[in-house]
């Protein structure tokens, strides 16, 4: 075996150990924050097992939950994205190895006796960067801490986009399902309408205003079909799925709005403590830290060469010492590495600062967010739905009864369909909210506490009958 193949066989060794300490890592990481499992599909045993198990979970009703493990799972950019641990580990290999030695070999050709020719030949090591090995590779692993925790940044960011994208396809299929339930009930009507207008019981105004509900609820019913097929490539797009695994489907409605939710109390901290990409902000001043000591440290210290120099004379008499070679500091004793590192420290640690702040402007609006959504669905739930649905039922018994108009029913029937479109959008709302301030706070919040059935149960009740 070359001495070249060995080279190249352990440096793909210890990559491939590398990423293997990297991953469990990295998994218990995403583990505590979505409850969620990842993998680097780099091995072809693996990647059959992970294809089967994400064949499984897209052939049953998709929940948030299992949308969101697909896409940890299948997600090509950000099975490209794990890539860059793999190459950051590679970088802490590479600032652990010494440079090659430095051969030299010349030749001079006599033009007179004595005619042998003056061959010089010299091998040299540069031992400035024997000192600087443990160092370097401290800067490369906290580069690799870093990188680290950018990836599971990325991840937590891919999850919630999944969560958003599936709560607003949900809503629109449960608003599709609501319209065309009510098509069907306005198409019974706008027939009977037509008889009645053909027997001159009601007038053309009332059969024309019949037919533009019909048509109208008929145009809104295409429209979130429209955006339906919208909505469902994109979630393929997240979810990185094509042929027979595009055939999917999704429970049908939201999860239920609960009444009590998170401890409100505490976010703040929690998000200081768990948030990714500020944690990689602090690794950064670290690193800068580290890397501004280094420079202190060597600032004098150039390059120091020490090997040894053989020369053979033209009269064949060889003559062999050592050499040394050093850098003197005379102009450039470092000023400008110094300040450019000084200057990008504090850049660092106000941006780690203006991180800090923003992050919890960002919990605080996502709570508050949460809260009002949470209530406005509660409010539709528990008065506006039960309300307009009252108010029908009296318009159209007073209908029957020839108390009331058809205008009077058709605008009894418009908002009450106003107030479901209101109810779905705030149920939706909350969801995408609460998903929002879990990626605000870092991770999960917790099951939600004192959750009941009454959301779907009370949209149930209030069909157009």
């Amino acid at each position: 075996m070359s001495p070249r193949l060995v080279v190249v066989l352990f440096v793909i060794a210890a990559l491939t150990a590398g990423l293997a300490n990297a991953q469990p890592e990295l998994e218990q990481t995403v583990r505590e924050r979505t409850g969620k499992q990842i993998e680097l599909r780099k091995d072809a045993g693996v990647d059959d097992q992970t294809a089967h198990h994400i064949h499984a979970l897209v052939h049953r009703p998709l929940t948030a939950d299992s949308a969101v493990q697909v896409a940890l799972l299948n997600n090509r950019e950000l099975q490209a994205t794990f890539e860059d641990i793999g190459i950051a580990h590679a970088d802490l290999i590479e600032a652990g190895l010494l440079k090659n030695p430095t051969f030299a070999i010349s030749a001079r050709f006599p033009d007179r006796p004595p005619s042998a020719t003056n061959i010089e030949t010299s091998i040299a090591e540069d031992f400035f960067d024997v000192l600087l090995v443990p160092l370097r590779k401290k800067v490369a692993a906290s580069e690799l801490a870093r990188t680290k925790l950018r990836v599971g940044d990325e991840i937590l960011k891919l999850a919630a986009e999944v969560q958003t994208a599936f709560y607003e396809m949900q809503a629109q299929q449960q608003l599709l399902a609501r319209l065309t339930a009510i098509n069907e009930t306005e198409a019974a009507a706008l027939e009977l309408s037509i008889r009645q207008h053909e027997a001159g019981n009601i007038p053309d105004l009332d059969l024309a205003n019949e037919q533009a509900t019909y048509s109208q609820i008929k145009l809104d019913a295409n429209q979130v079909a429209t955006a339906i097929s919208s909505s469902r490539e994109r979630l393929n797009r997240l979810l990185g799925l094509w042929g027979s695994d595009t055939d999917w489907k999704i429970v049908e409605e939201l999860r239920t709005v609960p009444t009590k939710d998170f401890p409100e109390r505490g976010l703040e901290s929690i998000a200081m403590s768990q948030r990714l990409d500020l944690a990689v902000a602090k690794t950064e001043v670290l690193a800068l830290v580290q890397s501004l000591g280094l420079t202190k440290t060597y600032r004098y210290v150039g390059a120091i060469e020490f090997g040894v120099d053989s020369e053979r004379e033209t009269d064949r008499q060889r003559v062999t010492g050592p050499t040394l070679r050093l850098d003197v500091p005379i102009f450039n004793r470092g000023q400008g590495r110094i300040a450019k590192l000084e200057a990008q420290l504090r850049q660092a640690e106000r941006r780690v600062e203006a991180d800090a702040i923003a992050i919890r402007a960002d919990v605080r609006e996502a709570r508050d967010r949460v809260i009002a959504k949470r209530d406005l669905a509660i409010y539709y739930r528990d008065n506006l739905l039960p309300e307009r649905h009252r108010i029908l039922e009296l318009t159209l018994a007073g209908y029957n009864s020839m108390l009331k108009s058809p205008y009077d029913l058709l605008f009894a029937k418009q908002n009450e369909l106003s107030a479901d479109k209101g109810f779905i959008d705030a149920w939706r709302d909350y969801w995408i909210a609460r998903a929002d301030l879990e990626r605000a706070v870092g991770g999960r919040l917790g099951a939600s506490a004192g959750a009941t059935d009454r959301t779907a149960s009370s949209f149930k009740e209030t069909k157009t009958p």
